[in-house]
């Protein structure tokens, strides 16, 4: 009667839980490794990404990854860090072709080290404080705005009488020109 259990997904006292037996990666026993292969739906949940934009990312060649033999797609471990750069990439504003200048200039045949990440994200420093100069610009003035209570249009710094911004071109003309990136969208 045990062996029926354990062939029904159940538990063998003398074998314990049965488990999934993998052959798309070695078999290890300790510590997970840079290389172990990982499943789309296992970067996605680990990422905090949708598979749709794991799939999307490796489509753009920002992320590599390997097929089964059945055509199923296995990350890296280290793509994990490679997502991780690409979220805090576009939150800080770059786009997808910066992020993918970025990518490239990184070692490909080992995971990145904590001075590579470093040499990359020094020049996002001037970048970053160009944002927080004009996210400061902006509150202040929303502070002000808010204040008046649109009671006073003639003083309001981001009323657009008979649409006098329309030619400074498209977008938020108000806005603070470091908050206008093109890159941005």
């Amino acid at each position: 009667m045990r062996g029926n259990a354990a062939l029904a997904g159940g538990t063998d006292r003398a074998a314990g839980p049965r488990q999934p037996h993998r052959t798309d990666q070695p078999q290890r026993t300790g510590q997970p490794h840079s290389t172990d292969r990982l499943t789309v739906g296992e970067i996605a949940r680990r990422s905090g990404f949708a598979e749709s934009a794991v799939r999307y990312y490796e489509g753009l060649g920002l992320l590599t990854a390997t097929r089964t033999s059945g055509g199923q797609r296995r990350f890296e471990r280290s793509t994990l860090r490679r997502l991780a750069f690409i979220r805090a990439a576009r939150n800080i504003g770059l786009s997808l072709d910066e992020v993918a200048a970025a990518l490239a200039s990184l070692p490909a045949g080992r995971t990145p080290t904590r001075k590579d990440w470093s040499r990359l994200s020094r020049g996002w420093r001037l970048r970053l404080d160009e944002q927080i100069e004009a996210l400061e610009a902006l509150r202040d003035g929303l502070d002000s705005c808010i204040g008046c209570g649109c009671l006073s249009l003639d003083r309001c710094a981001i009323s657009n009488p008979a649409d006098s911004a329309r030619t400074g071109g498209p977008g938020a003309a108000f806005l603070p020109a470091g908050l206008r990136r093109d890159s941005l969208g």
